[in-house]
């Protein structure tokens, strides 16, 4: 009789855990309409993210310092007008007009004038007639300011910085992707976990049921009723604390899902990780090789570098440009006409014997703060050099750090894979070493426990995979995701 109950009890068990299967498998089937995947996350992170929108800000902000730079090169119109009457006497009636058209070639002004100075009192250097002088004229730099000037060289910087801010950019993004993609493997993680602890909690309730009937019946011991229930009370505690880690790691993923309105989202309840027979592919050698090209050529940290240092360029040249003496020359044509209509005599005609012209000169003897300028630049494009070899040598270490972690999962991945085999032979095996009464039910859930760990082991060596992943594209300047950022 008693030989008959527990081949009952082990045909029980059996179909316990053939159930158990059974369920997981539909589950997977009936929860693929609500599978999150990472595509699902790409879409809504490069799309939606504040941050990723924020970031394309970055781009625009420099466009618009371009914007400013290029109002140096703005036209100004000026113009003074002042009287004064006095004693039935016009002291001076002064009215001076000036439209300044900044050029690119030689840093040179063309200016545009028309001065009317009268009155008894007028200083005879300005005094003109009534009808004025018009004057066209150039103010051209000969020495400081020829080859560069604070104008050209600020627009010239502030071009740079637009293809700085897109390097920027794209690292902001990628980081922004690097910890989206940690949040969801973490988030895949607790999930195994718990369903895993659920099946386990799930399959002790039932086997407590059944030897719970047995012993009330008088054909299993008291002790096994108390055994069982013991394995329900762990496996129940271990449930409650892996959901609270689920809710856990489903908030921290949901930081990252925003909506196209820019409204927050919560990760579903009832949203499931992607399944891990749909994981990407293992990464080869040569693709590493491949990153680390790319990364040593096209990550966006080294680009800011380079972009930098084409920005200090330009200023070590402005800098050596204003070692150079102060000459400007400055001349203007006059006429005292002041429209295209009428006459005037011919000695008063725009003509070369009419001229106004006029030479500044200044220089400082030491040089003291041009030289120390120049030094200044020279010394961060010294030690910018110095960031690049650094920069480089950490990218190709980090790739490669990456890698070697990548490659020692992958030896756990097919050692557990292994393990996890042997482990459900030896279940198995006690299960029927049970039917023949040679095994006790303290073995069956020892063996089942070290399962459930086992493949709990499996899903956090999954997950730490995937991350190694994503953390082999991020130290490679780019993301494992196929969104075309140029269009954020």
């Amino acid at each position: 009789m008693r030989y008959l109950n527990r081949k009952i009890l082990a045909i029980c068990l059996l179909m316990v855990i053939s159930v158990t299967k059974s369920v997981s498998q539909q589950r997977t089937t009936l929860d693929s309409g609500r599978i999150f995947t990472l595509k699902d996350l790409e879409e809504l992170v490069f799309f939606n993210h504040p941050i990723v929108k924020q970031a394309g800000l970055l781009s625009e902000e420099a466009k618009a310092k371009v914007v400013t730079a290029w109002g140096e090169f703005d036209p100004a119109l000026k113009s003074n007008f002042s009287r004064k009457i006095f004693g039935g006497s016009e002291y001076y009636n002064k009215w001076s007009n000036e439209l300044k058209v900044p050029l690119w070639l030689a840093g040179a002004d063309l200016k545009i004038g028309y001065d009317r100075n009268v009155g008894t009192y007028t200083n005879p250097e300005t005094q003109t007639g009534v009808p004025g002088l018009t004057g066209l004229g150039l103010n051209i730099p000969i020495g400081q300011g020829l080859l560069v000037d604070s104008r050209r060289n600020t627009l010239r910087q502030s071009r740079v910085m637009v293809d700085y801010a897109e390097a920027q950019k794209i690292q902001q993004i990628n980081k922004v992707w690097f910890d989206a993609v940690k949040d969801y493997w973490n988030w895949f993680y607790a999930y195994r976990q718990y369903e895993l602890i659920r099946e386990g909690t799930d399959l002790a309730i039932t086997r407590y049921q059944a030897i719970r009937n047995q012993t009330l019946m008088g054909d299993k011991p008291a002790i096994d009723s108390i055994e069982a229930a013991i394995t329900v009370q762990e496996r129940s505690l271990q449930l409650e604390k892996m959901t609270m880690e689920l809710a856990n790691t489903r908030l921290v993923l949901s930081n990252h899902l925003w909506s196209e309105k820019a409204d927050p989202l919560e990760l579903p309840l009832e949203a499931v990780p992607q399944p891990a027979d749909q994981l990407p592919v293992r990464i080869v050698k040569t693709q590493i090789d491949t990153l680390v090209s790319s990364g040593l050529n096209d990550h966006p940290q080294l680009s800011m570098l380079k972009y930098k240092g084409m920005q200090l360029e330009w200023e070590r040249r402005y800098r050596k440009e204003m070692l150079k003496p102060k000459l400007n020359i400055s001349g203007s044509l006059l006429t005292s006409r002041n429209g295209f209509n009428g006459r005037v005599p011919d000695n008063y005609e725009l003509q070369w014997s009419n001229y106004k012209v006029g030479v500044d000169f200044s220089f400082p003897l030491f040089l003291r703060e041009q030289r120390g300028k120049l030094r200044e630049v020279q010394v961060k494009q010294w030690s910018l050099k110095y960031d690049v070899q650094q920069t480089g040598r950490e990218i190709r270490t980090n790739i490669m750090s990456a890698y070697n972690v990548l490659k020692a999962y992958e030896a756990q991945l097919t050692l557990q894979a292994r393990s996890i085999d042997n482990q459900q032979l030896l279940v198995s095996g006690e299960l029927a070493k049970f039917d023949l009464g040679e095994s006790t039910l303290f073995l069956i859930n020892s063996r089942e426990t070290k399962l459930i760990d086992m493949r709990i082991k499996m899903a956090e060596i999954i997950s730490g995979y995937q991350k190694t992943i994503a953390e082999i594209y991020y130290a490679a300047g780019t993301s494992q995701s196929g969104m075309n950022r140029g269009n954020l």
